[in-house]
């Protein structure tokens, strides 16, 4: 299933809605601005509130919570001596770990795990400046039902790998 996410995720304080094929609203990305560390909340289009994906400050490497109901369920990483800034790492709380790996400013990445693609996100498919997919894994029975989780580590990997200067 792919979801469209259309807008620039790059800012502390975007908001901006992500659709589905058929271009129904499905999720809203809230971004908090004037927080001391980068804050979004993924949102029903009703406003109910499915994660929170916050930066973790002073960490030794930038990373980023997925938080639902309070308690941590993925934590995204930047790899630890990397230069090459292609590969990041996915602690999933009760599941397999995920690798995200690809060329991050141009929107061209893969989410995997041991059993294979989690997600591909990709700008190919769009002429539109500022717009990319994620196109999620259904056939995969532990992260088919849940699109939300996917979509929230693909925030956070805008927020760690983009071009605003952090």
């Amino acid at each position: 299933m792919k979801f469209l996410v259309r807008e620039r995720v790059f800012d502390i304080g975007d908001d901006f809605w992500v659709t589905d094929e058929n271009d129904q609203r499905v999720f809203w990305v809230d971004g908090k601005a004037l927080r001391l560390r980068t804050t979004f909340e993924l949102r029903t289009p009703e406003g109910e509130v499915l994660t929170r994906i916050r930066k973790k400050l002073f960490k030794v490497r930038d990373q980023m919570a997925v938080e639902r109901d309070g308690s941590t369920v993925a934590t995204v990483r930047t790899r630890l001596f990397n230069p090459v800034r292609d590969k990041l790492n996915v602690a999933i709380d009760d599941g397999h770990d995920w690798e995200v790996s690809g060329d991050f400013l141009s929107k061209e990445y893969v989410i995997s795990d041991r059993e294979g693609t989690v997600a591909h996100v990709s700008r190919k498919w769009f002429r539109l400046r500022d717009t990319y997919a994620v196109d999620v894994n259904t056939h995969r029975r532990d992260i088919g039902g849940d699109p939300a989780l996917v979509i929230s580590v693909a925030v956070a990997v805008d927020a760690l790998t983009g071009d605003d200067g952090d």
